[in-house]
């Protein structure tokens, strides 16, 4: 029996870095998965709740929530705000008419990783990256979805791939979503802190599963011409896919 899903792509995904959610779709595919793309889908909400918006992030919730209405699993290539659906919908819709429907769709969507591991317990999609790369734990991944290992799992069974773990690889790069507007100063400092520890590896790429982050200290790595790179996992395991079949 074929496995079917229904993407989610992110704001962030979709206005910026639209090749992401077009790789996840590649290595869903790849691996025996028939995607659904609603093309009505709009924001999550995260953005207006986090800024104290709460009835426009309701709203936006609701309609999420009937966007993703179905009994297909929903995964995404975002911890930040499949962590924010799973943690903070509770807040806007607990004791509500759409109680029952929150927590359905909080028990039936994933991040991509966590799908590929634990769901689909599929670790090596067939991918060649020959390269030393280092991963940073996004604060939203780690504290708000608990996602670890899974990211690691993957990039271990890539060909030709070294993973050197940096030091205070748990630490915030300094983005926060507002945080690096309001308080500018800290927040470019952080990333400093981040991208000096990832040097110290020898790292070529900075992996992560919030492209949030790697384009908060993507734009520091630009601006001091950095000798290293963002890409985010599901960009890198699609073209090791790509590598691995021109390799063959």
């Amino acid at each position: 029996m074929v496995m079917e899903v229904d993407i989610f792509i992110p704001c962030f995904i979709d206005q910026f870095y639209p090749e992401t959610g077009f790789n996840m779709v590649k290595v869903l595919e790849k691996s025996g998965v028939k995607v659904h793309y609603n093309t009505n889908q709009t924001c999550c909400g995260q953005m207006a709740f986090n800024n104290g918006f709460w009835d426009d992030a309701r709203n936006l919730g609701i309609k999420f929530i009937g966007d993703f209405a179905g009994n297909r699993p929903v995964v995404g290539p975002s911890a930040s705000c499949i962590g924010f659906i799973k943690n903070y919908y509770e807040k806007l819709f607990y004791n509500s008419a759409w109680h029952l429907e929150y927590k359905k769709l909080k028990d039936n969507i994933y991040e991509i990783t966590d799908f590929m591991v634990n769901v689909l317990k599929i670790v090596d999609v067939g991918a060649t990256f020959d390269a030393k790369v280092t991963y940073h734990d996004s604060c939203s991944a780690l504290r708000e979805y608990r996602l670890k290992d899974e990211p690691r799992i993957l990039l271990s069974k890539v060909k030709g791939l070294t993973l050197i773990e940096m030091e205070e690889t748990d630490v915030c790069c300094g983005f926060g979503g507002t945080f690096a507007v309001k308080h500018e100063p800290i927040s470019t400092a952080m990333a400093e802190q981040k991208i000096h520890h990832a040097l110290q590896t020898g790292a070529e790429y900075i992996v992560s599963t919030d492209s949030s982050c790697l384009m908060h200290m993507d734009a520091y790595i630009k601006k001091q011409n950095l000798p290293i790179k963002v890409i985010h996992i599901i960009d890198l395991l699609a073209q090791g896919m790509e590598n691995r079949r021109m390799g063959e």
